[in-house]
């Protein structure tokens, strides 16, 4: 008995967006549709917010066990943002893509920039607010940064925006269930690139080409 070939690579998506844009939204309206993607709970120095919960939201570390990971090379990526740190697991990711399975990323855009170059197939998704006044508007109806931080945060919106041009797919945000429609697309148009069909349902290629492959 032959012995099965290896599952395909999973495909990575990274999604980055300006806070406030609706990224965390997108992501889980996304995987309330799409259940075979599992998501890359970040490691992050900074405390909780309100809700949150440790290992599913994120992994909260302390700064000295964030520089422990990053100094053993566990870490895919990393970025200061805002005043603390946020990586990603390499040791996991990898295992999960090579079983095959989809995995998404919630990342900034040095994030992102850096798996470009780690996992060149990934596909980069970036998520714009319809303006910078309803991104303001957004952050202060959250009601969890105070008037300075929302300020910061609309200032560095503006460098963050000018980065989008490195994704593969902009996304606007401005009405949500078409903002999903769109990214549920980009997903399904993700699995059926050439490379990964062919690996996927090698046994049908091999049966409808014949000899000749």
């Amino acid at each position: 008995m032959s012995t099965p070939p290896p599952p395909a690579p999973g495909n990575l998506f990274v999604v980055a967006a300006p806070s406030g844009a609706g990224k965390t939204s997108l992501v889980r309206a996304l995987l309330d549709r799409e259940r075979e993607i599992r998501l890359s709970v970040s490691f992050t120095t900074r405390p909780p917010r309100p809700g949150e919960k440790d290992g599913v939201d994120y992994h909260f570390v302390d700064e000295r066990k964030f520089h422990a990971f990053k100094a053993a090379g566990e870490l895919l990526e990393y970025a200061f943002v805002h005043g603390n740190w946020y990586a990603t697991s390499a040791v996991w990711l990898r295992s999960e893509l090579a079983n095959g399975t989809d995995v998404l990323l919630e990342i900034d855009w040095q994030g992102a920039a850096q798996v470009r170059k780690l996992v060149p197939g990934a596909v980069l998704i970036f998520i714009l607010p319809p303006s910078l006044e309803s991104l303001r508007d957004r952050l202060i109806k959250r009601g969890q940064d105070s008037v300075a931080v929302i300020a910061r945060r609309v200032q560095n919106a503006r460098d963050e925006i000018s980065h989008c041009g490195d994704f593969d797919y902009v996304i606007i945000n401005q009405d949500f269930a078409k903002a999903v429609e769109d990214l549920v697309a980009i997903v399904k148009a993700s699995r059926l690139r050439t490379a990964a069909q062919l690996a996927r349902h090698d046994a049908l290629f091999r049966s409808l080409l014949g000899a000749k492959r």
